[in-house]
Formats: C-alpha cells, sequence, structure tokens
C-alpha cells in the first residue's frame, strides 16, 4: 500500500458513535488543548460493551459518555473499561466509569501503577529535583520561574478518583471479548507499556498513540526519569510493530481518523525520527546544549507554552545517540550539560 487510506467520511459528533468494524464503534471526545480531541472504542462484548479509553477528566465528556450510554448501546451494560496507557486523555474517566458500571479496569500494571504515583504527587512548587533537571538543560531565569509558578502534580486535575483494583494486561497475552481474541501488543517510549489491541478475526489494531497517522507521538524525557532512553524503545516497538501487523490492518488510532497502510505508516515514522537523529548528531560537531537543539526537531519557534515539550523529545533524542555510542556529555561547573559527537563517530563521517 502506497499511502495512507481514510475508509470513513466525517466523525463522530461528540455524543454519539458510528460503526467501523462488526461490533466496533467510533466515539469522539473534546480535548481543551491544540490537539483538540480524542478517540475511543466501543466493542460489544457478550452482553453488554466493553471500553477503550475514556477521554479526559470534566463535565462535558462525562455527559457525552451518558448520552451514548443512553443512545447507542441498545441498553446493554458496560461490562470492562481498557486503557491503553496513562496519560489523562486515556485514563481521565475511568474511576468515573468503573464505578459507575462497577466493571472493572485492564491496562498494563507500570502504567497503572504510574498513574497512582503521579495523581498523588501534588505540591505547591516542583521539587528541587524538578528545576535541577531543566537548569541542567539550559533552561534560563525566566523559564525556570514560569514553571515553579504553574505549581506542581497537574496530572491529578485531569483524572478521577482510580479504582484500588485494576486486572494487568502483558505482551503476547489473548483476551477475548465479544467472542473474538484480541491479541495484547505492548508499545514503549510514548508511555512505559503502553496497550495496543489486534483482532486477526477482523483485522483491526486499536493502536491508542503509540501509531498516529498525521502525527508523530510525543517521545520525551521527563524529570521523573532523567536518564530513560525512550526514543530508542519506541522505534524498536515500531519496528516490532511492522513485523506482525498486515499492511491492510485497520488502526484505529487515539487522535486524527482510522486508517490503513500500516507498514507505510510505520516505515514513514521510523526513517523520520532516523534522520532527524542523523540531523542531530551533525548539530552536536561542538557543544551543545538542549535548548540549543531545538531546531534541529521543530520548524517553529518554542516558547514558554511549548518549551516543556521541546526539552523532553529533544532529550529523548539526544539520549538515543548517546545510547548507540554516538554522542557524549558533559556537565560544565554551573552544572549545565553540553551534548558532543562523539569522538569516534566523528571520525567515522571524516572518513566517509
Amino acid at each position: 500500500m502506497a499511502a495512507l487510506v481514510y475508509p470513513f467520511e466525517g466523525i463522530p459528533p461528540s455524543g454519539t458513535s458510528v460503526e467501523v468494524a462488526p461490533g466496533i464503534r467510533w466515539v469522539r471526545m473534546p480535548l481543551p488543548f491544540s490537539l483538540d480531541h480524542i478517540n475511543l472504542w466501543l466493542i460489544e462484548d457478550g452482553d453488554g460493551w466493553a471500553i477503550v479509553d475514556t477521554g479526559l477528566r470534566g463535565r462535558h465528556v462525562k455527559e457525552s459518555w451518558e448520552q451514548i450510554f443512553a443512545s447507542d448501546l441498545g441498553g446493554r451494560p458496560v461490562t470492562r473499561i481498557f486503557v491503553t496507557h496513562y496519560h489523562p486523555d486515556h485514563i481521565g474517566q475511568a474511576g468515573w466509569l468503573t464505578h459507575r458500571w462497577q466493571a472493572p479496569l485492564l491496562m498494563s500494571r507500570t502504567d497503572f501503577l504510574f498513574a497512582k504515583m503521579l495523581s498523588l504527587d501534588i505540591r505547591d512548587e516542583p521539587p528541587a529535583e524538578a528545576m535541577d533537571f531543566y537548569r541542567r538543560c539550559g533552561w534560563d531565569a525566566e523559564q525556570l520561574e514560569a514553571y515553579r509558578g504553574r505549581g506542581y502534580g497537574g496530572f491529578a486535575k485531569g483524572v478521577t478518583r482510580l479504582p484500588v483494583q485494576f486486572e494487568r494486561l502483558q505482551e503476547g497475552e489473548t483476551v477475548s471479548i465479544g467472542g473474538r481474541d484480541w491479541r495484547i501488543m505492548v508499545g514503549r517510549g510514548h508511555a512505559p507499556e503502553h496497550i495496543c489491541l489486534f483482532s486477526p478475526d477482523l483485522n483491526v489494531l486499536i493502536s491508542g498513540d503509540q501509531v498516529l497517522p498525521r502525527i508523530s507521538s510525543n517521545v520525551s524525557v521527563m524529570p521523573t526519569e532523567p536518564e530513560a532512553n525512550p526514543l530508542e524503545d519506541w522505534l524498536t516497538s515500531l519496528r516490532a510493530f511492522r513485523a506482525v501487523l498486515p499492511e491492510d490492518v485497520l488502526v484505529l488510532p487515539a487522535h486524527n481518523e482510522p486508517f490503513r497502510g500500516a507498514h507505510h505508516r510505520l516505515d514513514r515514522l521510523v526513517d523520520g525520527h532516523e534522520a532527524r537523529l542523523v540531523d542531530l548528531l551533525d548539530r552536536c560537531a561542538e557543544p551543545r546544549r538542549v535548548i540549543d537543539v531545538f531546531s534541529v526537531l521543530y520548524r517553529r519557534r518554542i516558547d514558554l507554552a511549548d518549551i516543556g515539550l521541546a526539552t523532553g523529545e529533544a532529550l529523548a533524542h539526544l539520549h538515543c545517540l548517546v545510547g548507540r555510542g554516538l554522542l557524549t556529555r558533559e556537565t560544565d561547573a554551573e552544572g549545565i550539560r553540553w551534548w558532543r559527537r562523539a569522538a569516534s563517530s566523528a571520525a567515522a563521517a571524516d572518513a566517509a
């Protein structure tokens, strides 16, 4: 398949659902961000319906769900709530839904525990470790003060109280939903243990944020795990997905529209990031701070609203190059980190 194919015209209005495959319905809920929507999914599950992902905490999303329950479920209950990963737009209403329907929550252990941890970590201002993390990246006093002024613990604002219990999903397991087998596929990098659901019978993949058709998933290093290498994890996951999925699988993503052409999209995602890694290595022929390499990844100017995201993504690319032995890192007397192309990679480039 030479390019992506979008088989559906239009999108479901908020508070409604449309069928995209036998027994699978597409729901779209609003988000108050520049990425202004999330796709959620209903799967017929015997005498009821399973939900995949839940939307952000908020009155409008809750009301939209109630409208769907009244009009689209045929009087049948919700049986299970699946969550692909811990981000608030995916897990935000999970606590309310599990309580509303007395239904179990199913997700990966790592992401459940990560969500629990973040929902409890609320402070008046960022901890010293987080401030130091961004100071090492080269943030100036204005940027650090703006970060301090936002407080710390915004995750909790986007989620309802999480249930005490959950059921663990793991790579390679098969889960029966409505009499059909769904294979659990785990992607890493965007989230620690991101669950995707693949039905060979229907040739459908519910991909969450792991594979998106029009945008690339955010892959960032955050203060909670400052030495992580999530980009290598993400690229490895994408290559593993390509080896398993059919090219014509119907991909149901969390953002943008359902599509076919998985191999084409996976190749584009991997190749695009590998190309940026090459450009980043060239930029680091001389020592650079994190804030000095934004232009390699972004075509627009990075302002205060975007600098956290840009820093996390830039670090993910830098850590990937360090992990491959192509980049070195040094810390100066003021605690600022500088990144430079390794002598071995510079020699190889000169020889070429």
